[in-house]
């Protein structure tokens, strides 16, 4: 009996270890089978978005354009199409377009499956120069950008001599900018010496010698005041703690 008893246990100790044995052998092959798997919709997925012409660049759209067209705009970017949407050098991109003067800033986007975004922020004229006989529109940053056939009503001009430096622009765009719109209204034009020599030509007639661009809000408060207060041939606020008022131009010095 001891020696049955005993080979019944040996033969149910094989049978499991039999079946851990089997177990253990599909565990493994359906580990395999998943990595498999795995590995199979990696390089699929691989091959999907770098390799395949599904994801391929078939279109460009532009947005937030008004002075640039959308074939400007296009032909500036030069997105391959074609190629893989995924592999774009969006960077290059927005660099290509950014050399477009009316172009302030651009965002360029994938847009899955196959197109990108192009957004355009363009720049705003503030005032308007004449360069080479053009009128030129000028941006609160001071960049020259676009050309109009005549001033925009309503816009101030900015004069400036042909030996002004292109900061002294920078100050004169920075300082229409800074204008309040009912004050700006009241400007004809601009008048740019250098940098820290700028004076408002109002429509009728009356002179602001502003300075630089540094206080303009401060300075354009305190005008606004002196407009009020008291009508004279010439205001300056180029200290706008202590500002001035010349009713006899004769003695207040060259203008």
């Amino acid at each position: 009996m001891a020696d049955r008893s005993s080979t019944d246990t040996f033969e149910r100790t094989r049978r499991r270890f039999v079946r851990r044995q089997r177990a253990g052998r599909r565990r493994r092959w359906r580990l395999l089978l998943v990595v498999v798997l795995l590995l199979a919709l990696v390089v699929g997925g691989l091959w999907l978005v770098f390799f395949s012409d599904r994801l391929a660049v078939q279109g460009v759209e532009v947005r937030g354009t008004e002075t640039l067209s959308e074939g400007e705009v296009r032909s500036a970017a030069a997105v391959p199409t074609g190629e893989p949407l995924a592999t774009l050098d969006l960077a290059a991109i927005e660099a290509r377009i950014e050399t477009l003067a009316p172009v302030r800033s651009v965002d360029v986007s994938r847009q899955w499956p196959d197109a990108v975004l192009v957004d355009v922020e363009e720049r705003t004229p503030v005032a308007v120069v004449s360069i080479g006989g053009e009128f030129r529109g000028l941006d609160a940053e001071g960049v020259v950008f676009d050309r109009f056939r005549k001033a925009p009503p309503g816009m101030p001009r900015v004069e400036v001599s042909a030996d002004v430096a292109d900061d002294a622009l920078v100050e004169a765009a920075a300082i229409v900018a800074a204008l309040p719109g009912d004050l700006a209204a009241k400007v004809d034009h601009v008048e740019v010496r250098t940098v820290d020599q700028v004076s408002l030509a109002l429509r009728d007639g009356r002179t602001v010698r502003w300075g630089s661009a540094d206080a303009s809000e401060q300075k354009a408060q305190v005008l606004a005041g002196l407009l009020a207060a008291q009508r004279a041939p010439i205001y300056d606020v180029s200290v706008p703690g202590q500002p001035t008022v010349c009713t006899q131009p004769a003695v207040c010095g060259d203008d």
